[in-house]
Order: C-alpha cells, then structure tokens, then sequence
C-alpha cells in the first residue's frame, strides 16, 4: 500500500520567515529564537468574525479590527496564532 501526501497550504509572514532559527540574546544568559509560527493577522480577523458569519474584508477593516480587539481586551480571537 503506498502512501501519498498532499501539500498543506499555511500563511505566511515575510516578517517571521526572515527571522526563523535567528538567536536574539536576552540579558546575560541566554536566547531565544523562533522556531517555528502558525496563524497570521487574518487569521484573527477571521476567528473574530466567525460568531457574525461574516468573511474578511479589506485590509484597512482587519487592522481596524484588530485595535479594536485589544483595545477592549477581546483576546480570544488573538490565541488563534502562535509563536
């Protein structure tokens, strides 16, 4: 029995790709770095207007949103990314 794989499509951020596996010192003793991410700004728009059933708009609404979001300390729709 042969396996096949599909390419799973995931966002990207030109802005984290640049740094991946980069070590940032952190005080005297340490680094961190970042290994990998998962999510994006639309990805939080998108998780923010699920409960209305409403699709991303245009760019200028998603950022607009996004202030809004941690402005009221609406966090939920922020945990859908990861670093």
């Amino acid at each position: 029995m042969e396996q096949t794989f599909e390419k799973l499509e995931r966002s990207s951020v030109p802005e984290l790709d640049t740094i991946l596996g980069t070590p940032f010192q952190v005080l005297n003793d340490g680094f961190v770095r970042v290994i990998d991410y998962m999510g994006s700004d639309s990805s939080i728009v998108q998780a923010a207007r699920v409960s209305y059933g409403k699709g991303t708009k245009k760019l200028r609404e998603d950022e607009g949103l996004i202030r809004y979001l941690v402005r009221h300390h609406h966090t939920s729709p922020l945990e859908m990314c990861e670093i």
